[in-house]
């Protein structure tokens, strides 16, 4: 099991949002931004940012998916 970061991304489409917007609204770096898109680990406190930011629940920007689903 690896963690997939695609409702992250589904959420910013629905919410007409780009990268760079969630990256300025959350006060993220771009290489965090980066490890988002390619499904690395980011720690707890930058999830909880997100959420805040998109003023949204955790299971709306995560989930736990199959090597294969994630693409790994």
């Amino acid at each position: 099991m690896s963690i997939s970061y695609k409702p992250l991304w589904k959420l910013l489409i629905d919410k007409n949002l780009k990268r760079q917007d969630l990256r300025e609204m959350s006060g993220l770096s771009g290489a965090t931004i980066a490890k988002l898109g390619r499904n690395e680990n980011v720690t707890t406190g930058v999830l909880v940012r997100i959420c805040e930011a998109l003023g949204c629940q955790l299971h709306e920007v995560a989930e736990l998916a199959t090597n294969e689903e994630a693409g790994a």
